[in-house]
């Protein structure tokens, strides 16, 4: 594995998820998804972080995607198995389930791995 990839294109990765995500779930969605006023920043950007790594590491490693359209595939499908398994566990122990909610975020979340999969992916083919 080539660090120098796996870094720049997982920090570029996280970069863009969590531009996107405040685009829609901050503004697009904003009235699906209101804010409290307690969310940590800093937390969230972790996450978006971890998000590019995760795809960075899986392309540098797995599947050698270094182009856009297998990283939208890609990034799409881990995309959805990562929003399932979150939504899944949150709604768990909730009383009631909003299922138009959860089938929201779900397709945000793939709209999202499918945007960052390509980008991660271009730019693991462009470093050198």
């Amino acid at each position: 594995m080539n660090l120098k990839k796996f870094l720049f294109a997982g920090i570029v990765g996280g970069i863009v998820d969590f531009l996107l995500g405040w685009l829609f779930y901050g503004i697009l969605f904003k009235n699906s998804f209101p804010s409290n006023g307690t969310e940590n920043l800093y937390l969230i950007f972790f996450g978006c972080m971890t998000f590019g790594f995760m795809l960075s590491f899986i392309y540098a490693i797995g599947a050698q995607v270094s182009k856009c359209i297998p990283g939208m595939k890609y990034g799409a499908f881990f995309g959805l198995l990562l929003a399932m398994y979150t939504n899944f566990f949150m709604n768990a122990t909730a009383e009631t389930i909003n299922y138009p909610m959860v089938a929201l975020d779900i397709a945000i979340s793939v709209l999202l791995g499918t945007i960052v999969g390509s980008v991660v992916a271009v730019v693991n083919g462009k470093v050198k």
